[in-house]
């Protein structure tokens, strides 16, 4: 065995020694001009650049076969600008035909390339020529036809312009193979590169490049890896009349907040928009995309349907989008209508810049919605957003356990903005809908509820100081929480001067509740206020500040029973906590032998000192009298006597 390795060891041996000194031979004779012209045209025949280079030049036989040229620049495309500027090109040589004296490129290596690419308003570049060139290189039987099979780029930088937008790009630190197998039609390109601060790892690789670089189908397949994006295609692509691909389209961000920032794109307000999914059949024609079969997550939030993307100077987003059920805090947990502590309005300006960036026309379903605190159930959402205004129309929801319609909507006008809504709640629990729409949490019950408001500012205090339009209830079989109304009013039909007592514990129940309000610069006039118990009823009649978010009104309660004990009292103070007292004038009126001081009321000197003892008398004078004022204790004994 070891004698048959020999054996054939030796003429191996031999056929190397003579290769070797063939090399050798071939080094001393070689004509070097003639290989520096040989490289030079055959990078000209392939590529259509003319190759210019103002630096020396390297030629090496051994131990490596190749040629480096310092300084070099490429151009074409009838411009004098090159294209292309390297600090060294090397073309490494195919050593048998070296050998035979032949000079053929096995591979180029660009160290340090700067290249310039320069799209033009009619969509040519200034390397389209180049692109059509090596197309017609690559083909079979072509007469320059391509002998090396890979570009390696080292340290690149590209820098890309576009003629009709004005905008540019910069790729810097390039590190990319470009290959194309002799034995195959395909193409290949991998790499990174670093792009607005971010390192990105990429490839793309087509099926039948000749027909890509043509025009004609090829499959393509391409990914991108980033910190901030990673994105996949999988399909086929063509380019006829205008670039074309169709195939399986996959994103994913861990947010999309920040994909938005780093691709330059528009960002949404503030709130939500983090981790990012999609998946989808994609039908790129030009600047549209076509997304069928889509299934999109964002925030948790899954959805189904089909969605088109199109950038044609402006971006355009449609969508028809279905789920099982979707969370939009996020997007609102930022939006305060009220300030901290819930007792003023929020004063912050509006941030509408997302309003005029992005054109938006969006049908969303889903079984189960979550808004903030407000649980909903079946609900369709249609969005529309052009030119900067915002219409967003509910056709159905199901919430506050009945049924909501309506629609709202927002122009911009500079920083202000002008908002227009109307809505029609049906069936709905007044607590939960009153509470959560108007900061009312006083009653109860169910009913209809019908707003239609106008209002505009840069800021919710804005809008509200400036809200106008209307506002009804129609509710039922509920009640008023705050005072009983049927208690206090039979307590004081029996002793009118009873003192102020407690009015602001119990509730009082209602068969039917009307409220019908019209708004007019941030104040809401009472036009028809009618509570209408098994026992008492109660009608209202005067204002609600919105801005300062407190009561104004005064009314008249009155009993169901026979004697048609009424009352009239006052409703002042916040919203939240209102001051309920009845009117000391009727009180005094009703007992006999306190109503001369009515006539003390007349003259201005002692006015003041009876209308001070009768608030003591009545306790509505503040909201809650000293424990131990003495007066109070004589008021108190005095209404006894009564």
């Amino acid at each position: 065995m070891a004698q048959g390795m020999k054996r054939l060891g030796t003429p191996i041996a031999a056929v190397l020694g003579v290769a070797l000194m063939a090399l050798i031979a071939t080094s001393w004779l070689i004509n070097r001009d003639a290989l520096r012209q040989a490289v030079e045209t055959q990078i000209r025949n392939v590529t259509g650049l003319e190759l210019s280079f103002e630096g020396t030049i390297d030629i090496s036989l051994l131990p490596a076969s190749y040629i480096s040229f310092h300084d070099v620049g490429l151009k074409g495309g009838g411009t004098s600008d090159p294209a292309l500027h390297v600090d060294v090109l090397t073309a490494n040589l195919r050593l048998l035909p070296l050998l035979l004296q032949r000079f053929e490129i096995a591979d180029l290596t660009l160290l340090r390339p700067r290249i310039h690419v320069s799209l033009k308003p009619d969509g040519e570049s200034n390397w389209t020529p180049f692109i059509q060139t090596i197309a017609r290189t690559m083909k079979p039987g072509a007469e320059n036809q391509v002998s090396f099979s890979e570009i390696r780029i080292q340290d690149g930088v590209l820098d890309y312009e576009d003629a009709a937008t004005h905008g540019t790009e910069k790729f810097e630190d390039i590190d990319l193979s470009l290959a194309w197998p002799s034995i195959s039609r395909s193409f290949a390109a991998t790499g990174q590169f670093d792009w607005r601060g971010e390192r990105v790892d990429g490839s793309i690789s087509f099926s039948d490049f000749v027909a890509a670089l043509s025009g004609e189908r090829s499959g393509l397949k391409a990914r991108i890896a980033s910190v901030p994006l990673k994105l996949a295609f999988d399909g086929s692509v063509a380019n006829r009349t205008s670039p074309m691909m169709e195939g399986t389209l996959t994103i994913d961000s861990p947010s999309l907040r920040n994909a938005l920032r780093w691709t330059g794109q528009p960002q949404p307000a503030s709130g939500g928009f983090g981790r990012f999914a999609l998946k989808a059949r994609a039908n790129v024609v030009g600047a549209s995309i076509a997304l069928t079969n889509v299934n999109v997550e964002l925030d948790g939030n899954t959805a189904e349907g089909v969605m088109t993307y199109a950038n044609n100077g402006r971006q355009t987003l449609q969508a028809t989008l279905a789920a099982d059920a979707l969370d939009f805090t996020p997007y609102i947990s930022t939006f305060r209508l009220l300030a901290s502590g819930a007792r003023d309005w929020n004063r912050q300006l509006f941030d509408l810049n997302a309003l005029s960036t992005t054109d938006l026309d969006m049908r969303l379903s889903a079984a189960k919605l979550t808004v903030g605190a407000s649980k909903l159930g079946r609900t369709a959402i249609g969005a529309n957003l052009r030119n900067g205004t915002l219409a967003l129309s509910v056709g159905e929801a199901q919430v506050y356990g009945g049924i909501a319609k309506g629609s709202f909507g927002i122009a911009r006008s500079d920083t202000v903005a002008d908002i227009k809504a109307q809505f029609q709640f049906t069936d709905v629990d007044l607590q939960a809908c009153a509470s959560e729409l108007f900061g009312l949490n006083k009653l109860s019950g169910r009913g209809n509820i019908n707003v239609s408001l106008l209002a505009s500012g840069s800021s919710p205090f804005g809008l509200v100081q400036s809200l106008d339009g209307s506002a009804t209830v129609i509710g039922h079989d509920g009640a008023i929480s705050g005072f009983n109304a049927e208690q206090l009013l039979k307590r004081l039909e029996r002793r009118p001067l009873s003192g102020g007592g407690n009015f602001r514990n119990g509730s009082t129940p209602y068969d039917t509740l009307t409220i019908a309000v019209k708004f007019s610069d941030g104040v809401a006039t009472a036009e028809d206020i009618r509570v209408e118990g098994p026992a008492a009823k109660i009608t209202l009649t005067g204002t609600a500040s919105v801005p300062t978010r407190e009561y104004d009104m005064k009314g008249v309660a009155s009993l169901n029973s026979a004697s048609g004990f009424e009352l009239p009292f006052v409703v002042q103070g916040p919203w939240d906590d209102p001051l309920v007292f009845p009117d000391p004038e009727s009180l005094i009126r009703r007992s006999p032998a306190s109503a001369p001081l009515l006539d003390m009321l007349k003259d201005r000197k002692a006015g003041d000192a009876v209308r001070s003892a009768i608030e003591r008398i009545t306790g509505s004078g503040k909201r809650s009298a000293p424990a131990e004022s003495p007066t109070a204790e004589n008021g108190k004994d005095g209404a006894k006597s009564n």
